[in-house]
């Protein structure tokens, strides 16, 4: 063997070696993000089971919420989670363009709940009705504006993923942070459920 051949043989060969990232690791850290999420709501939600029927001589949520207008924003975030399935479904055909329209229309979903949500807090403001009111109305607006935070969030992971997805298409790391954020979406529907049942409906009822 010449003295050529042996450098070559010691030389480490470190372009034979690969970094493939762990996705089940990636699921497991999101799984342990969306558990500290719900720990939050979990505090935001006993906060208001505290303080709901503090309204310091102000209105009560009989007296504010329309529930027909929040049953149209409950309907609007549902359906985008429906359309999101439906993104989801298309992913996995590896359908691309029909992916991204089904992400399209799930971020108009997600952008008119938000913007009917707004509509309904400078609604509450201009009554005289802002989270300085009362205890009542602090833990209102805290809990229902962290939620709508979240949704914003997701809106603006969704549309970097639309992007991500029309440049590389459906890579398998594409396909994972659009699994991951199913997650969230979902997720956000199940906490604005809750928020429909124990803070709107309870409360223009009980």
């Amino acid at each position: 063997m010449s003295a050529t051949q042996v450098q070559e043989t010691e030389k480490p060969q470190f372009y034979l070696t690969e970094d493939h990232h762990p996705e089940n690791s990636t699921n497991l850290g999101f799984w342990l993000y969306l558990m500290s999420d719900c720990l939050i709501f979990a505090v935001l939600f006993a906060t208001h089971g505290v303080l709901g029927r503090n309204y310091a001589a102000g209105p009560s949520p009989a007296d504010l919420f329309d529930l027909n207008l929040v049953a149209i924003n409950t309907a609007l975030l549902l359906f985008s989670s429906i359309t999101y399935g439906f993104a989801m479904l298309q992913m996995e055909r590896g359908a691309k363009m029909e992916t991204l329209v089904w992400l399209g229309i799930t971020g108009l979903f997600g952008a008119a709940f938000l913007a009917v949500e707004i509509y309904e807090f400078h609604h509450l403001i201009a009554e005289g009705a802002g989270p300085t009111r009362s205890a009542f109305l602090s833990s209102f607006f805290t809990l229902v504006g962290t939620h709508g935070l979240h949704v914003t969030f997701g809106l603006i992971w969704l549309v970097t993923l639309m992007v991500q997805v029309s440049k590389r298409g459906l890579i398998p790391e594409n396909r994972r942070r659009l699994m991951c954020l199913s997650m969230f979406w979902h997720f956000l529907d199940v906490i604005w459920i809750g928020v429909f049942s124990f803070v709107y409906l309870l409360g223009v009822l009980g």
